[in-house]
């Protein structure tokens, strides 16, 4: 299901009008592959804001004086065999290395590259990895004296430090798939349940695991207690941890950080699907709400509305959607759309700060893995595919994520990510877009922001059979009006304006952020009521949008 989300004006608002500005960077992916993150500027014959006229087949309207959640940035997991095979690319042909981790992770305004900024790092083995392992196996050293961070292979830091030398803004999120498996029932990392008597234990060894990331040079942005832990699997690293022991682990690993020199590393819990986004998420926050800093979500079971459970049960917390994958043999466009209506857009609509995928890199086969394990029956997909002949390819959900994450990349050096916007579609053809839009703040406040707007061209099947079909929109922008034809395909593109002036009503923790941002006015929270398009799944399959009216 995709809301779109449009607010109702309470109260008169001064604007500077939108005449005047215009579109020039245009970035598009078509259905058939015509333009895959391909890059048009109009100069000289940009798109032009002008008086309203009559509406397109679809009309975008963007309110730019209410501010959602600043995104962080979208990426995936670096896994061992991810670090592993990028590190063969490396020594094989370290032009070929340079070319996918620029065109990964490169963040420079104008440049012809993705820019991911959010990467997470297993600590320990996952179920892509040469061998299962701890950073301590050494049984009953409560003390930790045996705990070491080179435990993890070279290469993985290695890889790391050469995206940070790319990529400055790079968030490192860090979690374990599994404890030492002698905190747990199983006694071995592969499946079982975590013991309660090693709380401390387990908090100081998170503790270690920062400060060796430290040592490397990597500063961390983010930790986890425990990947997914509501699954315990006997054949990879895995652990059940119940609410209460997470909230237990992660308030004695906060008063380490703090103790320690990382209070300012987020701490976010749970990291796993979003089925159960009003059950352990919301316990784990009630039991501690100071500890973490939010919460992370997973495709795998339920939908991305499901985030609005945890959400709207704690506002101030932070919502991240930080796994899904992607399996060989699927159709291409068929998964473009499912990851922006339930990713890059729907996940992100419903406030998530970021969006990933699971593997960084694999092979055409989605190896190598741990020897042994049941996880990715049908081989998993990578964002990028590296080949034994030093080869790459870049799938499906590079070109999802690559259309997504340019719309919030900063626009000067040192910059604020993008804070999302509130937009509806209106219009004879609504049902055939979903959307977002941003604005990204600038360093010298005299500098005009930048808006931007990824859209998705749905609509192949209009009438019922296979006819992919353009939609011709006007964009509402501040009672100015431009004109594009959307093609079937994902669109990014975006445009100059100055800010607009402060909005009253914001708490003071609001205006606050909206400082730090860069967007110099305060973010307003939105309680009036509100028109959506709900698309719904019966019976599996999928029906025409309705308009919806929420109070």
């Amino acid at each position: 299901m995709i809301v779109r989300f449009a607010l109702l004006a309470g109260a008169a608002l001064t604007v500077t009008p939108a005449l005047g500005q215009q579109i020039y960077d245009i970035w598009t992916t078509t259905w058939d592959r015509a333009q895959a993150f391909a890059y048009t500027n109009l100069s000289p014959n940009p798109i032009n804001f002008g008086s309203p006229g009559a509406i397109g087949q679809a009309d975008i309207t963007i309110n730019d004086e209410t501010l959602a959640q600043s995104m962080v940035g979208f990426g995936a997991t670096l896994t061992d065999s991810s670090a592993l095979l990028l590190n063969n690319l490396k020594n094989q042909n370290p032009s070929n290395y340079q070319s996918v981790l620029s065109t990964l992770f490169d963040p420079t305004d104008g440049a012809n590259a993705a820019g991911f900024s959010y990467l997470r790092v297993p600590l320990g083995a996952s179920d892509f990895s040469a061998k299962v392992y701890s950073f301590d196996d050494v049984a009953g050293d409560t003390s930790l004296s045996n705990f070491n961070i080179n435990n993890a292979p070279s290469y993985l830091f290695s890889v790391i430090k050469d995206i940070q030398a790319i990529n400055p803004y790079l968030k490192v999120h860090i979690l374990p798939w599994s404890p030492p498996g002698w905190m747990k029932d199983s006694g071995t990392m592969n499946g079982g349940n975590f013991m309660s008597q090693y709380t401390a234990v387990y908090a100081n060894y998170l503790l270690k695991a920062l400060q060796g990331f430290q040592s490397k040079g990597i500063n961390v942005y983010a930790i986890g207690i425990q990947n997914e832990p509501e699954n315990s699997n006997p054949t990879y690293p895995t652990c059940k941890i119940s609410a209460s022991q997470e909230a237990s682990i992660g308030t004695a690993l906060r008063t380490l950080m703090i103790a320690n020199g990382f209070s300012g590393v987020r701490i976010v819990g749970y990291d796993h699907n979003w089925s159960d986004a009003a059950g352990y998420p919301v316990q784990l926050l009630n039991d501690a709400t100071s500890t973490f800093s939010g919460v992370a979500f997973h495709c795998y079971a339920g939908n991305f509305t499901q985030q609005d459970s945890f959400h709207n049960a704690f506002p101030s917390k932070e919502v991240y959607f930080t796994e899904c994958t992607g399996e060989y043999g699927s159709d291409w466009w068929t998964d473009i759309k499912w990851y922006m209506e339930n990713i890059f857009i729907g996940s992100v609509t419903h406030s998530a700060k970021s969006g990933l995928m699971w593997a960084l890199a694999l092979d055409g086969n989605g190896n190598p893995k741990l020897p042994g394990t049941s996880s990715c029956g049908t081989p998993c997909r990578p964002v990028v595919q590296i080949n034994s002949d030093g080869s790459f390819q870049y799938h499906q959900e590079f070109y999802a994520m690559a259309q997504a994450g340019k719309a919030i990349l900063p626009r000067d050096v040192n910059g604020p990510f993008g804070q999302r916007l509130h937009l509806t579609i209106g219009g004879a053809r609504a049902q055939g877009l979903i959307a977002t839009a941003f604005v990204t703040g600038r360093v010298k406040s005299s500098d005009w922001q930048r808006y931007s707007l990824v859209v998705l061209n749905w609509d192949d099947r209009p009438d019922g059979t296979w006819n992919p079909t353009a939609i011709q929109t006007t964009i509402e922008f501040r009672d100015a009006q431009a004109t594009y034809t959307f093609p079937v395909g994902i669109t990014t593109l975006w445009w100059y304006a100055p800010a607009p002036p402060s909005v009253d009503g914001a708490s003071s923790e609001q205006a606050e952020e909206g400082k730090q941002h860069g967007q110099g006015r305060a973010r307003v929270s939105a309680t009036e009521p509100f028109t959506a398009w709900v698309h719904a799944d019966v019976n599996g399959e999928r029906q025409r949008p309705v308009e919806v009216v929420f109070r």
